[in-house]
């Protein structure tokens, strides 16, 4: 019995510490569920191509190894509005990153030029700044927590 409370009390702690060190409210810790995510994605230069996208669920491999991204796809441009959607069905709720890029000669990668800047357009979510290298995950989090979430990410070149 005692050792019961014992647990019981490690439990809490250790759920008190975790909402503490991560920042999130009870309500959000405690929320299960999957959403659908709905990405626009805006800025194409041109129609040539598709636009790929990567979905990360935490900062592994953000925003460049596809290989530990839990989503890759890739979406048609549409001719009228230079942009693309893709619709995420069915996406734990969590912390997550995105990133995508223009991929205009279908080679399946980013092209850079002589010193490394890519040559296809790019972006992540949160739209963060351009900078030498790729954004840290830091910029580009958002936290998946409702049933249906849209999300807006605009091309840099």
């Amino acid at each position: 019995m005692a050792l019961q409370r014992i647990k019981s009390h490690i439990r809490s702690i250790a759920k008190i510490l975790a909402i503490l060190l991560l920042g999130a409210s009870p309500p959000v810790m405690a929320r299960s569920g999957t959403a659908t995510l709905t990405i626009l994605v805006t800025g194409v230069r041109n129609n040539k191509g598709r636009i790929s996208l990567a979905l990360f669920q935490g900062e592994t491999g953000v925003p460049g190894d596809g290989s530990k991204a839990i989503r890759l796809q890739q979406a048609e441009i549409e001719a009228q509005t230079r942009s693309a959607q893709f619709v995420l069905k069915g996406v734990p709720y969590g912390l997550y990153a995105i990133s995508v890029f223009h991929d205009e000669n279908m080679n399946g990668r980013v092209d850079k030029n002589f010193v490394g800047a890519p040559k296809e357009g790019y972006g992540a979510s949160n739209n963060p700044k351009k900078r030498m290298g790729p954004p840290p995950f830091d910029e580009a989090k958002f936290s998946l927590n409702q049933p249906a979430q849209s999300i807006e990410i605009r091309l840099m070149y």
